[in-house]
């Protein structure tokens, strides 16, 4: 029997204590968060917000008494004050506790922008089922919503204020938004909120908040820009990004690695003995790139807490986690947004560094045979690298039950590190209700292999 302490009551955190449990029953495990609710959907919230999520109570996948009946002890509002590897113990809401083995899944923090009166009312950013809850709250009451950051949170919550009748100002300080795509694939983008959001919906780019003008009881009335125009709302989300939580597993002297999260092996091991590191504390491998990388997502974390808790009971019978591909999906009104691996952008400023010539092909083509009921214009990117052949990365945008199917295709290509001429020889599916007789994928193939040959 072991002692498991898992730190963190998130989607890696929960997984891991649930896993854990269920490998050895005899295991004794206790799960301490400093939170009151665990084991949510954080990626739910804009859709509860929304109105098409009923009930937030339904974005909570398991309470701590459903953790207790599987003799999981759950400890809600506590809080890690202290590691200290040398004696296998933390400290806890000022106790000590002892382990065998310890999975730190200390998630994220917002990414608070240094802005004057960034503490006034009616500033929120969505990190918890509270935050959700305030959010909608104020939002029922408003006519006018600030959001700060173009990602894609801020293109989601830009979907559900505009069901609700507010007008929307969204400002980003790059040039684009979704900062992950490349320039092209970001202005259709761009296109599809302007043509969804009608006249309720403005953007500014290449600008930044540089103070929140309040009242006389603190309440945000309006921001200031760093080119001195003032933006009257109701209110302001955040939605400025996050960063992995790791000041205290760095001041206990475990390793961080490159991107500043928690540095750890195939296995999910830290540089001490049975220390684990899951979810978005933990640093990422790119198995594109070869190189250490940063991204939180609940279905990394997921993987990542189920192999540490393998790791954790029985060591003996190993289990990796072997990287990510950065996959990512999202929707906006009744277009599907995704990515999968590198952008163009993103190889060309990595080509000095792991040896790329990239390339790119993008089709515009028919999602569906041209003749049939609803086809629409569907757009894919394939980027690869020109002298290997090897695929690199995809961006695709159309209508909702199109895009999905084509990007996983995408992501399978990248798992097995095929190449253009492999693309060519997949034997795809075809119907005219899913697709013309030539799939986008096989199109953009073809023109990346004419590519190669300049």
């Amino acid at each position: 029997m072991k002692k498991i302490i898992v730190i963190g009551g998130g989607a890696a955190g929960a997984k891991a204590a649930s896993k854990a449990k269920r490998l050895n029953p005899n295991n004794l495990i206790e799960l301490y968060t400093n939170e009151d609710i665990i084991a949510f959907s954080l990626c739910g919230l804009p859709y509860y917000i929304e109105g098409s999520v009923s009930d937030v109570n339904k974005l909570i996948v398991r309470t701590p008494d459903d953790f207790k009946k599987n003799g999981i002890n759950v400890f809600t509002n506590h809080t890690l004050e202290k590691i200290i590897p040398e004696q296998n113990c933390v400290k806890i809401n000022n106790n000590h506790i002892f382990y065998d083995e310890l999975i730190l899944a200390l998630g994220a923090k917002v990414h608070i922008p240094k802005i004057k009166n960034i503490k006034a009312n009616n500033i929120f950013t969505l990190r918890s089922i509270a935050s959700g809850v305030e959010i909608r709250n104020k939002m029922l009451k408003s006519k006018k919503v600030l959001i700060i950051g173009g990602g894609y949170i801020s293109i989601e919550l830009t979907e559900a204020f505009i069901k609700n009748g507010l007008e929307v100002v969204i400002i980003e300080k790059n040039g684009h938004l979704a900062n992950d795509f490349d320039y092209d694939f970001a202005a259709r983008i761009h296109k599809i909120i302007m043509e969804k959001s009608g006249q309720n919906c403005q953007i500014l780019y290449s600008t930044q908040v540089v103070e929140f003008k309040k009242d006389e009881n603190n309440n945000f009335i309006s921001a200031i820009t760093d080119k001195n125009e003032e933006i009257e709302a109701d209110f302001v989300v955040l939605s400025t990004g996050a960063y992995p939580n790791v000041a205290i597993a760095a001041s206990a002297g475990i390793h961080l690695g490159l991107s500043g999260a928690i540095k750890v092996d195939n296995r999910m091991r830290t540089n001490f003995n049975h220390i684990f590191a899951v979810g978005d504390c933990a640093e990422k491998y790119c198995k594109i790139t070869r190189q250490a990388d940063y991204i939180g997502l609940g279905t990394i974390a997921n993987k990542e807490g189920r192999v540490a808790a393998i790791n954790a009971v029985r060591p003996d019978i190993p289990e990796s986690f072997d990287g990510i591909l950065g996959s990512t999906i999202t929707r906006f009104f009744d277009y599907t947004i995704s990515k999968t691996g590198l952008s163009y952008k993103k190889a060309k400023q990595l080509s000095n560094i792991i040896d790329l010539e990239p390339i790119e092909a993008t089709v515009l083509k028919s999602d569906r045979a041209s003749y049939m009921p609803n086809a629409s214009e569907f757009a894919i990117k394939l980027i690869a690298d020109k002298r290997s052949g090897e695929i690199l990365g995809g961006q695709a945008i159309g209508k909702i039950g199109t895009v999905a199917q084509r990007i996983n295709t995408v992501t399978s290509i990248l798992q097995s590190r095929q190449t253009i001429e492999d693309i060519l020889h997949l034997d795809l599916p075809y119907a005219p209700p899913f697709s013309g007789s030539i799939d986008p994928i096989l199109t953009a193939a073809y023109k990346l292999k004419e590519l190669s040959k300049k």
